[in-house]
């Protein structure tokens, strides 16, 4: 039977992880060549922009309602940064994992299986577009807000930030208008592909658990070959043990800033909703970064728990 693909899903993942410099190809990684340098130049240039809203909050911090109204996209961009920090430690052992599944034992044996962890595989990507559905769109409110309710004509750029230059002056307020949305759309990437990443290695454990539960429930013990069933039964299980330990290693630093972050930022958005015109761009811009928010914290509940409920099953 042809070879099941389980990375087809995370194919574009992988595609835009490269481009980003989070997904080196070469088996040295992170080493010292031409993809390393654009990596470090590329992540140092957009990790500036939190310095730069980070300093604003000194020139502010007397308002209170505009510290809140940096300070929750500026947690988000740092946690962003962090995850990129501990995802990029952990490359090897990602890798491991997208190899380790073209392993023989992880492969489905006859069509019942390959509908199985097709149907596994179908809500992951349902879950997918959701995701990157709103965050666009969220993105779409922050970075097009000034253009919509014609602040751009004061200069007003999407995000709070302290330059040591005119930003209200042309050419650079374009110039660091597009370099704030760059640095913003760079961080929501990497984001968003780093926890559906974390989401389709828990739908591969998830998927095949019910292929290893398929496999124990047809070994009979009239069948001539049931001593050599019940012996890949038992690989496969510590496949799939040794697949779950890698990944809870790689991913545990990542899943404690998500949930830390994401509960703070929900807080602060929730006060700022109280602060502006719900129906304004920077309302709707807020409604969205919630429904973003809670659906991220919403992946790493729900893909751990069915992984829990396969496992007691």
């Amino acid at each position: 039977m042809k070879q099941f693909n389980w990375k087809v899903i995370i194919r574009a993942n992988l595609f835009i992880l490269n481009l980003l410099g989070l997904w080196p190809k070469s088996e040295k990684h992170y080493s010292f060549n031409v993809y390393t340098f654009y990596a470090l130049v590329l992540n140092i240039t957009v990790d500036a922009t939190n310095i730069f809203q980070a300093a604003y909050i000194f020139v502010i911090f007397k308002d209170l309602q505009a510290v809140t109204g940096i300070i929750f996209v500026l947690v988000t961009e740092i946690a962003a940064s962090i995850k990129i920090f501990y995802f990029v430690r952990r490359i090897s052992l990602v890798q491991y994992l997208t190899k380790e599944l073209d392993c023989e034992e992880f492969q489905p044996r006859n069509i019942e299986q390959k509908e199985i962890a097709q149907r596994s595989l179908n809500l992951w990507l349902l879950i997918y577009r959701s995701f990157w559905i709103t965050t666009s769109t969220d993105l779409c409110f922050l970075f097009f807000f000034p253009l919509m309710d014609g602040s751009y004509k004061e200069y007003r750029l999407p995000f709070w930030a302290w330059y040591p230059f005119d930003t209200k002056n042309s050419p650079m307020y374009e110039i660091m208008y597009i370099y704030q949305v760059g640095s913003s759309w760079f961080l929501a990437s990497c984001d968003v592909i780093m926890d559906t990443i974390f989401a389709a290695l828990m739908t591969y454990i998830m998927a095949q658990c019910d292929i290893l539960c398929h496999d124990l429930r047809n070994i009979t013990e009239d069948d001539d070959s049931y001593s050599t069933k019940f012996i890949r039964c038992i690989k496969h299980h510590k496949k799939i043990l040794r697949f779950a330990k890698i990944t809870n290693k790689c991913f545990n630093e990542i899943s404690l800033w998500q949930f830390f972050t994401s509960s703070a930022c929900l807080a602060l958005t929730m006060f700022q909703l109280t602060v502006v015109a719900p129906l304004s761009s920077e309302g709707m811009s807020l409604l969205f970064y919630v429904c973003t928010m809670t659906l991220q914290i919403f992946l790493y509940c729900w893909f751990g728990n069915e992984v829990e409920v396969r496992v007691s099953d």
